[in-house]
């Protein structure tokens, strides 16, 4: 996950800003580019499941994928959650919420990983200030935290 994380991080840097101007719903540009890139999961036998929050400004993402191809989805699985967030607060607000959001679904649904992602849309800033990975702990669960 953090390699797939890793190469999204690049991916929206290099192309972020054309993407995002084509949808009208500015806010939701970030998610749907995320979505669009993960289709690779589906294309390699996992499934994506989306929950839409969008009174609250998220996106959850629930990716699930068989360990075991020949048992599928009826074996061991993999599943990862992940909280997408636009800045609207300081980013050490909007980490500080997204940690609580990500773990409690991530406990909801039982998944091994979590990743808390947030996308700071604020004009001026240069890429150095918005791409950043660290690990933050909350409840004994550890997050990975995404900034682009």
């Amino acid at each position: 996950m953090d390699k797939l994380l890793a190469a999204f991080q690049q991916f929206f840097r290099e192309n972020a800003d054309a993407w995002i101007e084509r949808f009208q719903y500015k806010e939701a540009g970030p998610q749907l580019l995320l979505q669009a890139f993960l289709q690779r999961i589906v294309n390699g036998g996992g499934r994506i499941s989306r929950e839409y929050g969008l009174g609250r400004r998220r996106t959850d993402l629930f990716l699930e994928w068989p360990l075991d191809e020949a048992q599928g989805f009826l074996g061991p699985v993999q599943r990862v959650v992940l909280e997408l967030k636009i800045l609207h607060k300081s980013l050490e607000a909007t980490i500080e919420e997204g940690l609580t959001q990500t773990a409690a679904y991530a406990d909801q649904c039982g998944a091994q990983e979590a990743h808390l992602i947030v996308f700071d849309r604020r004009p001026g800033r240069s890429w150095e200030e918005k791409i950043f990975h660290r690990r933050e702990t909350i409840g004994g669960r550890t997050i990975g935290v995404w900034g682009m």
